[in-house]
């Protein structure tokens, strides 16, 4: 008589979730430790090196770096400890028991997969409310060589702007619209491709509907010639959101503000699609837990005295990591345009979708 139930007994499924939730929870916490030490043996002397850092800053580096951690490698340790789980229950033949006991492979892997689905909603979560905060903030920092850093709250690292045939570059962006601040300015005068001037300004801010810029250097590329002002005026042409809109991260806003970044940056003729897919990729990219308990099954199914368990595992590891190299590449294909926005973000995850099903088909046969 054929199963038709899609999950297992209610303690079968509460037993097998916990295992995944704590095998990719204790993989996890293993990662970040040892990579956070990694990270923090190459970084302190950067971080030390600016006069007054002292312990407090090394921590305060570590609170903003481990979320971004945790994000990046939360889908591989789904991934691990899915092998793990699967591979220790087929060594102590509890899937044998579960296939005598009448419980299909589709049956045995969907509380995996739902509990994988609480995995990537708690994970699109964490993204939206800490990951992409601690993104900005780093940034800003590490902009400022982990320096003080300005009161404002909106603050944009190496920011660069053309303007007609000017080039802009700025080393930090504070605020936005007739707030806006600039600190470390540099323009390249151009005319006709040549170079004419070269103006550099400590701090810049908006007045009468323009720019003044304070502290300033006027190199003039015909003569040679430094001239020192205290003051300079620019016109209004150049807007306030040339510079907030130039340097728009999708890793430093939330899904909301990232939807309105798009929609101004299209309003004002700008090209969008790196940035849809982006877009695209917040949800995506959590949804790579679900895939991880499918690709990993191959290792759950099949004798353990066969010999071929540790073939099995390491069939699973490549399946998962030829996702996440399949993934990077279709987003940076998005990147540079070649596919389309949502083919970029969810066209390797559709794809493995397909291949994990496959395998869990081939199993049940």
């Amino acid at each position: 008589m054929i199963n038709l139930q899609f999950f297992p007994s209610r303690r079968i499924a509460l037993y097998m979730a916990r295992l995944f939730v704590v095998r990719s929870f204790a993989v996890l916490f293993a990662l970040v430790i040892v990579l956070m030490t990694l990270d923090l043996l190459g970084n302190s002397g950067d971080i030390l090196a600016h006069p007054g850092n002292g312990d407090a800053e090394l921590w305060r580096y570590a609170g903003l770096r481990v979320p971004q951690l945790i994000a990046r490698f939360l889908p591989f340790s789904v991934l691990l400890g899915t092998l793990i789980m699967l591979v220790t229950l087929n060594q102590h033949s509890e899937i044998i028991t579960m296939k005598a006991a009448g419980i299909s492979a589709h049956q045995i892997v969907a509380p995996l997969v739902l509990a994988a689905l609480a995995v990537a909603a708690v994970n699109f979560v964490f993204n939206e409310r800490v990951v992409t905060r601690a993104n900005a903030a780093l940034a800003a920092w590490e902009g400022v060589e982990f320096g003080p850093l300005p009161p404002e709250r909106r603050v944009q690292a190496n920011v660069k702007v053309q303007h007609g045939e000017d080039l802009i570059f700025v080393d930090q962006v504070a605020g936005e619209g007739e707030a806006t601040r600039l600190a470390g300015v540099t323009i390249y005068d151009r005319a006709g491709g040549t170079m004419r001037r070269v103006l550099t300004a400590a701090s810049g801010a908006r007045a009468a509907g323009g720019w003044e810029l304070r502290d300033v250097d006027l190199f003039t590329v015909e003569t040679g010639r430094t001239a020192t002002m205290a003051r300079v005026r620019l016109g209004a042409s150049l807007r306030p959101e040339q510079f907030t809109l130039a340097a728009v991260r999708p890793d430093e806003q939330r899904f909301g503000e990232l939807r309105r970044s798009i929609a101004a940056l299209r309003d004002a003729g700008r090209p969008t699609a790196a940035l849809e897919a982006s877009l695209w990729h917040k949800i995506s990219g959590p949804m790579s837990a679900v895939l991880m308990p499918l690709l990993a099954a191959i290792a759950a199914f099949g004798l353990a005295r066969s010999g071929q368990l540790f073939v099995r595992a390491v069939i699973g590891m490549a399946l998962g990591f030829a996702y996440f190299v399949a993934d990077n590449f279709a987003l940076a294909m998005g990147n540079f345009g070649a596919y389309p926005p949502f083919l970029a973000a969810w066209g390797p995850f559709l794809l493995f979708l397909l291949v994990g099903e496959a395998v869990l088909i081939r199993t049940e046969e």
